[in-house]
C-alpha cells in the first residue's frame, strides 16, 4: 500500500500550477485570434443575408412611373362637438 507524502502533494501543486499559467499564456495569444476569426465569419454572413433581402426586395417595389393608388372615398368626416 503507498503512502501520500508531502514532497509528492508539493510536486503535484507545482505541475498544476505551471499547466495553470501555460494555458493562460497560450489562450492570450490565441483567443484574440479566434475572436477576430468569429467576427469575420459573423460579417460575412451579415452581409450575405443583407444582399439576399436585397435581391428578393428590389423586383416588388413598384417604380415611379406607376401612379399612385387612389384611396376610396366613404364619406365625409363630421366633427360633433359638446353641448352643454
Amino acid at each position: 500500500m503507498q503512502e501520500a507524502s508531502f514532497q509528492g502533494l508539493i510536486e503535484d501543486i507545482i505541475i498544476f500550477f505551471i499547466i495553470y499559467y501555460v494555458i493562460k499564456f497560450l489562450m492570450r495569444l490565441f483567443l484574440p485570434l479566434l475572436a477576430k476569426k468569429v467576427v469575420e465569419k459573423a460579417s460575412e454572413q451579415f452581409q450575405q443575408q443583407q444582399n439576399q433581402y436585397q435581391n428578393t426586395t428590389e423586383p416588388t417595389q413598384p417604380s415611379k412611373s406607376d401612379k399612385p393608388r387612389e384611396t376610396k372615398k366613404v364619406g365625409e368626416y363630421i366633427d360633433y362637438e359638446e353641448i352643454d
